[in-house]
């Protein structure tokens, strides 16, 4: 389990990054001077870019409203997934949702070539990961890394119109192979949309299975290859996912948020909420509730 987390943005002065934006609202230092690109905002994306970290890159963020994209093409770094440092390679891509910790540092001596997509979630707005939705898995991030970078470039000189429409919207299209697997087995869309919606059943391996007509152990295989967690997992990933909504959107006390995505024991809630997510639930009531004042 990692060290608490606090809030820390560290590039680093070997760490080199471009990186595009949809406005000059958001005034930080390490986007001064970026590009801009309006059409941006039509799928919700705040900026994208290309980088190559090094050590001492480390970046925490506890207030993130929107989801975070990242693929790496060279080297490794490390990524907090699941409670949990794992190491992101050449071919992984992460898909972080919002009211979450997101948390990446570089690894000493390595090399980690990444491209970044950052959401905007409006509250209008289908949501753009789904229940089904993988949170780290194997991707072919080179295209969308080459997208992010002709758009930098085009922002940069031209800024046609229409050139840059068209590299917003396969930056879009990359992403969403990613985080919208129509090549995924049908059955366990359905299988997560149902338990996204009954998270508080006390679903069991067996009782997963028996779902989509299939053994405990092909189940555990269909799961491990589209969403890199075993199907016990993805159920505990979506009742945590579930509870930082309802702790961000609703007044309920956090026991009775525990009862509604299928925990008795409320201090057994906590720990693993804080395990997933990064701090305690009420610690995360509080941090949304001060980000919406500033």
């Amino acid at each position: 389990m990692p060290e608490a987390l606090t809030e820390t943005h560290i590039h680093g002065a070997k760490t080199t990054f471009e990186v595009v934006r949809a406005h000059t609202r958001d005034a930080r230092s390490w986007l001064k001077g970026a590009p801009v690109c309006s059409m941006l905002a039509t799928h919700q994306i705040v900026h994208a870019g290309v980088m190559v970290a090094r050590d001492p890159y480390q970046i925490v963020r506890q207030h993130q409203s929107g989801v975070y994209f990242l693929a790496c093409v060279e080297g490794e770094g490390r990524v907090l997934v699941d409670g949990r440092w794992q190491r992101c390679a050449a071919g992984m891509a992460v898909a972080l949702p919002a009211f979450m910790a997101n948390a990446f540092h570089a690894v000493k001596g390595e090399d980690w070539r990444c491209v970044w997509v950052r959401y905007e979630q409006a509250p209008d707005q289908r949501p753009l990961l789904s229940s089904s939705s993988p949170l780290m898995a194997g991707f072919d991030g080179w295209p969308l890394y080459h997208a992010v970078d002709g758009l930098v470039a085009e922002a940069k000189s031209v800024a046609a119109p229409a050139a840059m429409f068209h590299w917003v919207e396969l930056i879009q299209m990359n992403v969403a192979r990613f985080v919208q697997p129509w090549q995924q087995d049908d059955r366990l869309s359905r299988l997560w949309e149902r338990v996204s919606k009954h998270v508080g059943r006390d679903w069991t391996l067996p009782a997963l299975a028996a779902e989509v007509h299939v053994s405990p152990e092909h189940l555990r295989r269909l799961c491990r290859k589209a969403l890199g967690r075993s199907p016990m997992q993805h159920v505990i990933w979506l009742r945590m996912r579930k509870a930082a909504e309802l702790l961000a959107s609703t007044d309920a006390k956090v026991d009775s948020v525990a009862k509604l995505v299928g925990y008795v024991n409320p201090f057994v809630f906590s720990n693993t909420f804080k395990k997933w997510i990064g701090w305690r639930p009420s610690e995360h009531r509080g941090r949304v509730a001060a980000k919406g004042q500033t």
